[in-house]
Formats: C-alpha cells, sequence, structure tokens
C-alpha cells in the first residue's frame, strides 16, 4: 500500500484566515440620541450631568461604538466627552458605526502584519467564516501583500479563486 501524500501541505502555501486575529470582545454602541433634548439638539448642562452620572465602567474591555441615530445637533465636544471617559476603560472606541468599528478593528491588524513574512509566497486567504469578518478586511489584506507576495489566491486550498499572480 502507497503512502497517503498530503499534496496541499506539500504545496507550499501559505493559508490565511481572518477569523484566526478576529478579536474577541464584546462590541457595543453607545447612542446619545436618548441624552437629546425633545430629540432634537443637546443641552450641555444635562449631558454634562449625564456624563457624570453614568456608569462608565460597564465599557471595561468593550470594543465600542459611539453614535447619535437621531437627526440632531450634537456639538463635537459631545463626543470628545465620552471619548474621555472610555479612554483608559474600553479596549477600542471609536466615532461611527458598528460596521465601521469592525473595519477600523481589522485595518489595525492587518496593518500591523510584516508583510516581508509573506515574500514571494503563495497565499491561500480563507474565504468562510463562522465571526463577522468585514469584507474591507479582506481587502486591505491584497492591499498589504500583494506588493511582496508570489500570489494570492481566496477560498480553500481544494477549491481557488485566482486573485493575483506576480
Amino acid at each position: 500500500m502507497s503512502e497517503i501524500i498530503n499534496k496541499v501541505a506539500a504545496s507550499g502555501l501559505i493559508t490565511i484566515d481572518l477569523e484566526d486575529i478576529f478579536p474577541e470582545g464584546e462590541r457595543v454602541v453607545i447612542d446619545i440620541k436618548d441624552q437629546l433634548w425633545q430629540g432634537l439638539a443637546l443641552k450641555e448642562k444635562d449631558f454634562r450631568e449625564w456624563i457624570k452620572t453614568n456608569d462608565w465602567s460597564t465599557f471595561q474591555n468593550k470594543y465600542v461604538a459611539i453614535i447619535c441615530s437621531a437627526d440632531a445637533i450634537v456639538p463635537n465636544w459631545a463626543y470628545m466627552l465620552i471619548a474621555s471617559k472610555l479612554s483608559g476603560v474600553s479596549k477600542r472606541f471609536i466615532f461611527g458605526s458598528a460596521e465601521m468599528l469592525e473595519t477600523i478593528i481589522f485595518s489595525e491588524l492587518i496593518a500591523a502584519i510584516n508583510a516581508e513574512d509573506y515574500l514571494d509566497k503563495r497565499i491561500i486567504i480563507k474565504g468562510c467564516s463562522d465571526k463577522p469578518v468585514p469584507t474591507s478586511a479582506y481587502v486591505d489584506l491584497v492591499n498589504k501583500l500583494q506588493p511582496v507576495a508570489k500570489n494570492i489566491m481566496f477560498g480553500e486550498p481544494c477549491s481557488t479563486v485566482p486573485v493575483f499572480k506576480k
């Protein structure tokens, strides 16, 4: 009987699964619409009281998106006050939607990848994920690796779509 050879393992292909770098941690949204006066504008005195009395420890080690979903007049300093309370408490916070939060988280993770580790390598970027990896992460990864990679494919080792070939 002949030995079974794993051709994928012997091919020199490197599989990158963005799910592997997906940072654990709860994602939450702070929507300041409930702090608006008559749903239209922010009253500084009332808002500062909310800032002062809110339990900011509930955001400990969480990823936070700060938004105002109402069509209202909200000065920039309001978001800055929230940011000052989240600083040193949350893992990461941004002004923007939950989707933007994921985009920024992954953008920062991909920026930290050492592209030289993939010099002249054949790369497969795994496509299926059980976690919500944003499409922008795949685009950012191609942008990061294309200058150094020999080729980039998308999918699974048994069925890939060519993306780039040097």
